[in-house]
């Protein structure tokens, strides 16, 4: 448990959690119409777990 907890934290789960929450606020906000935020999030977290699945091959 303690070792998936410190995976967890590393730069890149970092960064894509703080991209989704920013998008999704300035989502909330009416800053951008969903669909251009719904591109940027995908590809994040599409890239984040892409990178995820290469690590554990």
């Amino acid at each position: 448990m303690k070792e998936k907890l410190t995976a967890l934290i590393n730069v890149k789960t970092i960064v894509t959690f703080v991209i989704t929450a920013v998008f999704a606020i300035l989502a909330l906000n009416g800053a951008f119409t969903p669909d251009v935020i719904m591109t940027v999030v995908t590809m994040v977290i599409s890239f984040y777990f892409g990178t995820q699945h290469e690590k554990g091959e």
